[in-house]
């Protein structure tokens, strides 16, 4: 089997080369390493690469079409594109928007053109965002000790629920999301569109401003380690209320996720898939701090500093995945316990090893 991962020395990205690499593919990586962690993951690759499978780097920005062409044209055919390279942060796409557009359109553009003329059987699986809905303030909700609740989608929000782009992010990545649905119309090309809530595991460096998850784990540690040696914990900031909801979604289930779409590539053309970890795996910020004290095991809470809510956040979103479970065969097994007591180990490994 021959894989081609965009960003795969990202997060999502380098857990799915690794997952294949492990049973003998042939995986070929594209990655401009713009992100923190990305050199870190590439190391980890090629160590997985020296036991099994064959890993090809390829250091270089799917904006650049001639960049994408060539990998192509060396490596062409592939059986499976997994096109998971973006700009996925909110607050870089206010300050940048150009950058993002870039990244997020034209990147994808240059990608679905190289599969249409060097590639045409492979399936292309994109990862999406729960983004291309909007801040999702059109609905009714309840508040809660902990959280808010839609009142008219109890279960959550489902492939049909209209699109909203909102916010540079939202746009670009939205309109990548439907170049990818309409080659798929047009051209007869195998596409798949995964529309992710929030993603976290091992492999993800977060950062302030993308994975909320990682990133707190990583303050909770921190907590943890003050404690420990009798030091004032490290003050952090939240923003708007923390009863903000997200389904959330480990990186096991994730490339399970991934691996089932490969499997059903013959049904597979312009399909669209909202993805998380269902209501049952659904957090406020205000529960997932709870938790963290559970399993960290914090003599004192967790007290972020609170500051306004961020531009076009939702109050929640969680998948609802039905469609996935009928199609797919898939459905999240880790639950949000054990996910988030293995992510709160990564974070403090990454913290004791020092690096970024």
């Amino acid at each position: 089997m021959k894989l081609l991962i965009t960003g795969g020395c990202g997060f999502l990205g380098s857990n799915l080369a690794a997952s294949y690499l492990n049973e003998g593919a042939e995986v070929i990586v594209l990655d401009a390493l713009l992100r923190i962690g990305g050199e870190n993951n590439l190391a980890w690759l090629q160590e997985h690469a020296a036991r099994a499978g064959k890993l090809t780097f390829h250091r270089g920005d799917i904006a650049d079409a001639q960049v994408v062409e060539d990998v192509f044209r060396q490596h062409a055919p592939f059986d499976y594109v997994c096109h998971v390279a973006g700009q996925v942060a909110m607050t870089t796409s206010l300050e940048d928007p150009r950058r993002d557009l870039l990244t997020n359109v034209v990147g994808t553009f240059n990608v679905l053109e190289a599969v249409r003329r060097f590639s045409p059987e492979a399936l292309v699986a994109y990862s999406s965002t729960n983004k291309v809905y909007g801040d999702l303030e059109r609905f009714r909700y309840r508040e809660t000790s902990t959280r808010m609740e839609p009142v008219d989608y109890p279960a959550g929000f489902d492939e049909n629920l209209p699109l909203d782009f909102s916010t540079p992010y939202g746009c670009s990545k939205g309109a990548a999301d439907q170049y990818v649905r309409d080659w798929a119309r047009i051209y007869g090309l195998r596409t798949v569109v995964f529309r992710h809530s929030s993603i976290y595991g091992g492999r993800q460096y977060a950062t302030k401003d993308q994975g909320w998850i990682g990133w707190f784990c990583q303050k909770a540690v921190e907590h943890r380690q003050a404690e420990e040696q009798g030091r004032e914990p490290p003050s952090f900031t939240i923003a708007g209320s923390g009863k903000q909801v997200r389904d959330v979604l480990h990186a096991e289930d994730l490339v399970r996720l991934y691996r089932a779409a490969f499997a059903a590539r013959d049904r597979l053309k312009g399909e669209i898939f909202n993805i998380g970890g269902s209501l049952v795996n659904s957090l406020s910020l205000l529960e997932l701090f709870a938790l963290l004290e559970r399993v960290l095991a914090l003599r004192e809470p967790l007290r972020p500093e609170r500051q306004p809510r961020r531009r076009s956040d939702q109050d929640f979103f969680v998948a609802e995945i039905a469609k996935a479970r009928q199609q797919l065969s898939w459905e999240p097994r880790l639950s949000a316990t054990e996910g988030i007591t293995a992510a709160a180990d990564w974070a403090a490994g990454i913290i004791s090893a020092g690096t970024p």
